[in-house]
């Protein structure tokens, strides 16, 4: 029996949630998991009656979540576990009802905390025949990584100027303990200063000033480049993203620091093939580009940055984290995330990183755990992009986009807000070429 998805769905735009996976063995199986693990645990699921069980409400009490087609919830989470749960949720199967847009974040919260239990020990040694393997495609070769990038960061500048701040910063911002413990207090003013400051420290890191030269890698919308070279410094910023390096040059000349900023279209691998670029940089800065590099060069990516730093000088990254047993359980795994948010994207752990170094000169001489703040963050995104719901689809996004982009705000806040996931600040002295 095939389970019912949501009529409404653009068929072109949406294929595989068009039809619901039969309802068999694996959705049988997923059922029972489900319930087990979800009955230990403080929140409350209220599964709605369908053709193989009775509505029941189950769960210790806590944050909520409701299963309106359970048939075609279990059978996708059976067929494509992570996966099909985040589908299920994009064709409507279930959701936090009308509690509020953080609920859905409380509600995966509280799983992220115990991700590595919610699956019996006995049947995690399965994961490896169940799970979906990573495509070849999304593992970080050059052939690929464009396109890769372009799903993402070219989807469209008016969507991201629609739930980003004025700087346009797309990573964690760093706040005071004070906007920590009063998170209310943060409006638009004082997001600002927070991502500011987050750059701010990043440059101070990597010792950017008066003459510095610096190679950005990542270029985003410019933010950082136009803040390094209004301390003097002469930038090169790099990125792979089409869309984002046009706008980044038009804000560069908006802030009059064009004769001091460069941007180009480029792989950071091809900086291995310039013999220019070989210790030519005082300083390089990348905020949360690693994640995009894929685990199988992230020992290149750090060859790089020792080939092209100039004796003496600094490197100062920041880049989001994961446990390293966890990382190493599902490197390999594809994800709701890399199917439909970040093709190719890759979280590190900070051994692996350290693993990455070996052989560069570089040395790890700072690091700040900010995970927190990117709850904060990512909170503060998600209710800026609820509110512009009507605009994001006057932009051409339909309503399943709009589900798929709250689920991936939240999902992501619930990693950070368990500690599940991290985001470090990480600053590196040395170099030389491997």
């Amino acid at each position: 029996m095939t389970a019912t998805a949501n009529p409404a769905l653009d068929t072109d735009r949406w294929p595989d949630l068009t039809d619901a996976p039969s309802y068999g063995i694996a959705a049988r199986i997923a059922r029972r998991l489900f319930r087990s693990a979800i009955g230990r645990l403080p929140v409350t699921v209220h599964l709605a009656g369908g053709a193989h069980g009775p509505a029941e409400e189950i769960g210790q009490g806590g944050p909520a979540i409701h299963v309106h087609r359970p048939d075609e919830f279990f059978a996708r989470l059976g067929r494509d576990q992570l996966i099909g749960f985040g589908e299920a949720y994009m064709t409507g199967a279930w959701d936090e009802g009308d509690q509020g847009p953080d609920a859905l974040g409380d509600f995966l919260e509280v799983l992220a905390a115990r991700m590595a239990r919610l699956v019996p020990p006995a049947l995690q040694s399965l994961r490896a025949v169940v799970t979906t393997r990573l495509p070849q495609t999304h593992r970080g070769s050059r052939s690929h990584t464009r396109e890769n990038v372009a799903a993402h960061y070219d989807l469209s500048n008016d969507l991201f100027a629609l739930f980003l701040d004025p700087s346009l910063s797309y990573s964690s911002a760093l706040f005071t303990e004070e906007e920590r413990r009063d998170p209310v207090r943060i409006d638009e003013q004082v997001f600002v200063a927070a991502q500011h400051r987050k750059i701010d420290r990043l440059l101070d890191g990597a010792g950017v000033g008066p003459g510095t030269r610096l190679l950005e890698i990542g270029t985003g919308w410019g933010e950082l480049a136009i803040r390094a070279a209004a301390r003097g410094a002469v930038v090169r910023s790099i990125t792979l993203s089409v869309e984002q390096r046009a706008l980044a040059l038009e804000r560069v000349a908006a802030a009059g620091v064009a004769d001091r900023v460069r941007v180009d279209l480029c792989d950071y691998r091809e900086l291995l093939e310039e013999p220019e670029a070989a210790h030519a940089y005082d300083a390089v800065v990348s905020v949360e580009m690693i994640e995009a590099v894929g685990a199988q060069y992230w020992s290149t990516y750090f060859s790089t940055l020792a080939h092209v730093l100039a004796p003496g000088g600094r490197v100062a990254l920041q880049a989001i984290t994961m446990p390293d047993d966890r990382m190493r359980a599902s490197k390999d795994t594809h994800t709701f995330i890399t199917k439909y948010i970040f093709p190719g994207g890759a979280l590190p752990s900070l051994v692996a990183i350290e693993e990455a170094l070996e052989g560069t000169g570089l040395r790890p001489v700072d690091d700040l755990a900010i995970g927190a703040d990117y709850a904060l963050t990512l909170q503060r995104w998600d209710a800026a992009f609820g509110a512009a719901q009507e605009k994001v689809l006057a932009l051409g996004f339909d309503e399943t986009f709009c589900r798929m982009w709250h689920f991936y705000l939240q999902y992501c806040r619930a990693g950070f807000a368990a500690g599940y996931i991290d985001d470090h600040q990480l600053v590196f002295t040395g170099g030389g070429a491997r």
